[in-house]
């Protein structure tokens, strides 16, 4: 249970009250700042890494709904492999990050385009599975900004 706790709450970040979302979102725009696959690792690292958060994710996030209920705010590891999402396959640039964090950030709150269904999901796949695809939307208005900029 401690481990599938500290995994939910992306290393305690989830117990805070207010924004732990968003907090936790944050924190990896950091981490993927100073990890980005411009410094040396390949793309398809962070594709297995986001299939590994959406698995563990999906574990832990079950495993703690028996203790705080369903989707829980305490749960942020779904940020996590949204933010991880939205960035992929992105220049690692911090007007490209913070553009992202906020489509991201959009997406995740008002959750339209079917993200909002996708919470009715059972248990840890409605938890990650909106994030997912809050996070494909963002990444798919971000290639476009990216062309956009490159054909100008």
């Amino acid at each position: 249970m401690f481990t599938a706790k500290l995994i939910s709450t992306f290393l305690g970040i989830g117990y805070i009250r207010k924004g732990g979302g968003t907090v936790a979102a944050l924190v990896f725009c950091v981490a993927w700042w100073l990890l980005a696959p411009e410094r040396g690792f390949p793309p398809v690292f962070y594709l297995l890494f986001a299939i590994l958060i959406f698995f563990i994710g999906l574990w832990s996030s079950t495993i703690v709904e028996t203790l705080w209920g369903k989707d829980s705010n305490k749960v942020v590891i779904d940020e996590v492999l949204g933010m991880l999402v939205s960035l992929f396959m992105m220049p690692v640039k911090w007007p490209y990050l913070l553009i992202a964090f906020i489509l991201f950030r959009f997406f995740d709150i008002l959750k339209p385009l079917f993200i909002r269904s996708a919470e009715d999901l059972p248990a840890g796949w409605g938890v990650m599975t909106d994030d997912l695809l809050a996070g494909i939307y963002a990444n798919i208005i971000m290639q476009l900004i990216i062309l956009s900029a490159i054909l100008e």
